[in-house]
C-alpha cells in the first residue's frame, strides 16, 4: 500500500494510474476504522482497478469544537488494517494541506439542510460538501463508496455529484452490525461500556417503527412509540424518528414501494450522538 499525505505527491502517482486505462474505487473516511469501512474497501476492490481511501477528520463539519477534538484518530491501526483489504493508496493530509487557507465557499443543499442532521447540525453539511467536493477533484475516481448509516450524507453527496457534474458513480453500500444490532461507527468507542452496554436499545426501537409501518401503523403511531421505547432508557435523550422517502428524505406519511421507505433515528448517549437507519 502506497501512503502519500501531500496532495502533489497523489496527484502525480493516480494521473500515471488513469493514463494506464486503470479504474480508481475511492473510499472517503475520518479515520478509526472498523469492520463496515472494511465492506467499503472490499466492494470498492471488487469492482475498480485501484483502491484509493482517505483519513483526514474534516474540521469544517464539526459545530462543536469539543466534538472534533473527541474523534478518534488512529491513523497508523487504520493503515494496518487497510493493508489487510488490498488497500492500494491511502491519502492521509493534513488540516493545512487540505485548506491553506480558511474555506469561504458555502454549498446550500436545500431542504436537506432543514431536516434532520441538517436541523440537528447546522453548517455540518457545508463542510461535508467542501471536503467531498475537494477530495473528489484530488481523487477523480470512477466510483466512490459511502456507507448507508449516514443516508443523509448519501444524498448530500448524491446532490454535489449531479450539480457538480462529477463524472463518477456513487454507490450506497449497506449498513454493517454489530452482532446485537448497533450499526458501527467510529463514534461508538467513545461509549463508556455502560453506554455499549445500552446502545442497542437505539436499533431496538428502529426494528419497532419498522415493525409497526409494516403491519400497517401510521409513521405518527410508529414515532410515538419510539419515543415511548427509549423513555424506558433514561440514558438516551432522542432527537428525533422520522419516516422518510429513500432518496429525497422528504418525510412521507404511508409507506412508499419497495426500497424507498426509510426510517432515520438519532439520540444522544451520554457525549455520543448515535444516528441509524432502515431502508425497507
Amino acid at each position: 500500500m502506497l501512503r502519500f499525505n501531500s496532495i502533489s505527491a497523489l496527484h502525480a502517482h493516480l494521473t500515471a494510474v488513469r493514463q494506464a486505462g486503470q479504474t480508481i474505487g475511492f473510499v472517503p473516511t475520518m479515520g478509526a476504522l472498523h469492520a463496515g469501512h472494511l465492506n467499503l474497501i472490499e466492494q470498492a476492490r471488487e469492482a475498480c482497478d485501484v483502491v484509493v481511501c482517505s483519513i483526514f477528520v474534516n474540521p469544517t463539519q464539526f459545530n462543536n469544537p469539543a466534538d472534533l477534538a473527541r474523534y478518534p484518530r488512529t491513523l497508523e491501526q487504520d493503515a494496518a488494517q487497510l493493508e489487510t483489504v488490498g488497500t492500494d493508496v491511502l491519502f492521509s493530509p493534513s488540516v493545512t494541506e487540505m485548506y491553506p487557507q480558511p474555506a469561504t465557499l458555502r454549498f446550500n443543499f436545500g431542504a436537506l439542510e432543514t431536516i434532520m442532521e441538517g436541523a440537528s447540525r447546522p453548517g455540518h453539511f457545508n463542510g461535508v460538501g467542501l471536503v467531498v467536493s475537494k477530495l473528489f477533484h484530488l481523487v477523480q475516481p470512477d466510483k466512490a463508496f459511502f456507507g448507508q448509516k449516514d443516508l443523509q450524507q448519501v444524498a448530500v453527496i448524491k446532490c454535489l455529484v449531479r450539480d457538480l457534474n462529477f463524472p463518477l458513480e456513487l454507490i450506497r453500500c449497506a449498513t454493517v452490525r454489530e452482532a446485537d444490532g448497533l450499526a458501527m461507527s467510529s463514534r461508538n468507542r467513545l461509549l463508556s461500556p455502560k453506554e455499549r452496554a445500552e446502545a442497542p436499545a437505539l436499533f431496538q426501537a428502529l426494528t419497532l417503527a419498522q415493525n409497526m409501518l409494516l403491519d400497517e401503523a401510521t409513521p405518527e403511531q410508529a414515532k410515538a412509540a419510539v419515543a415511548d421505547y427509549l423513555d424506558g432508557w433514561p440514558a438516551f435523550k432522542l432527537d428525533y424518528i422520522e419516516a422518510v422517502n429513500a432518496d429525497s428524505l422528504q418525510s412521507v406519511s404511508e409507506l412508499q414501494p419497495p426500497g424507498q421507505t426509510a426510517l432515520c433515528i438519532a439520540a444522544q448517549l451520554g457525549n455520543v450522538r448515535l444516528i441509524d437507519n432502515v431502508v425497507f
